[in-house]
């Protein structure tokens, strides 16, 4: 539930209207930046997301998520540069920007005395949402009971109730900030499925996280963020292509480290005895199995990598890029 002043629905676009609004992004940031005393927490932000996009923002905890969010709702006033958000100024024309956004911060924002229906019910009418029917039919999905007031939720179902208040009017953003934390696997198969639906309707979707695998399951694109700078912007593909994974392998025989090191993108290769460790890229795994399936195997593990191991390290050398 937003924290600013709740959006009002949109009325429906005619063709003409429609036909505009398919040629220019729904949100483009340019040289954005926010200083807080001498701290700048975001600098020199160049960002364009297109209608029917569901756009990952990714980064650790304190790179500038939250911030980059916060300024495109118009919660916060840029220090550098411009964001417009459905051809509107996120800062000069913020009322006009939230009739047609929806937005989850990471803070919730439930009511603790209002039940869940009441939180309908009074965003609805911020909105001017003559039925609610959509709130509910999230709710149903997400296995939310209404009735229950805010205080009386768990951390999971007060997630749901934040994501049921952003998702229940048509709008063409959703800004969605850490989003699934708390959720279940079933309330977050549920979450995919809405976020798709957003997009196949020619909506869009920013999707911020510090979690590579929710990222992975939805975006289109993703932007990896580091200290408040823009490190990479990658399609889906190529970001699965660049993630890095640890294996580590038991054989029955003692391990020849150069049939491994033969493996390109194998990286940080460690070999002792029977033992081997070593760090690949997703496109890389294909062969170090096929190198690995020469030998008997005595144990195996593979795990995705953490994203700033994975992603940050490989972009920006691990060297600080920002003041």
């Amino acid at each position: 539930m937003s924290t600013g002043s709740p959006p009002t629905v949109r009325t429906p676009a005619t063709a003409p209207e429609v036909a505009t609004r398919a040629q220019e992004p729904v949100v483009q940031t340019s040289g954005l930046g926010k200083r807080f005393g001498s701290f700048w927490a975001l600098r020199d932000l160049d960002l364009r997301i297109e209608p029917g996009e569901v756009f990952g923002y990714l980064g650790p905890n304190g790179a500038g998520k939250t911030t980059t969010l916060r300024l495109l709702m118009g919660l916060l006033r840029p220090t550098t540069g411009s964001a417009t958000v459905c051809g509107h100024d996120a800062w000069a024309d913020s009322v006009a920007v939230r009739r047609r956004v929806g937005y989850l911060s990471g803070e919730g924002g439930i009511y603790p005395r209002l039940t869940g229906e009441q939180h309908v019910e009074f965003l609805a009418s911020l909105r001017g949402l003559r039925h609610h029917g959509r709130a509910r039919e999230l709710a149903e999905r997400f296995d939310l009971d209404l009735s229950r007031r805010g205080g009386e939720l768990s951390r999971g179902n007060r997630q749901k109730l934040a994501l049921v208040l952003a998702m229940m009017a048509p709008v063409d953003l959703l800004v969605l900030d850490e989003p699934t934390n708390g959720l279940d696997p079933m309330a977050q198969q549920e979450f995919k499925r809405s976020v798709r639906e957003q997009a196949q309707e020619g909506g869009a979707v920013l999707l911020s996280s510090h979690v590579l695998a929710e990222v992975q399951r939805v975006a289109d694109r993703v932007a990896v963020l580091r200290q408040g700078r823009l490190v990479a912007v990658e399609g889906l593909e190529a970001l699965r292509a660049r993630s890095l994974h640890h294996v580590r392998a038991t054989l029955a025989t003692p391990v020849d480290a150069a049939e491994f090191a033969a493996v390109e993108g194998v990286r940080d290769l460690s070999v002792q005895g029977h033992d081997l460790v070593c760090k690949a890229p997703e496109a890389s795994l294909d062969g170090v199995v096929k190198a690995l399936s020469r030998h008997r195997l005595r144990d195996l593990t593979c795990t995705e990598a953490e994203l700033e191991e994975a992603f940050l390290g490989y972009y920006t050398g691990g060297g600080d890029d920002a003041g």
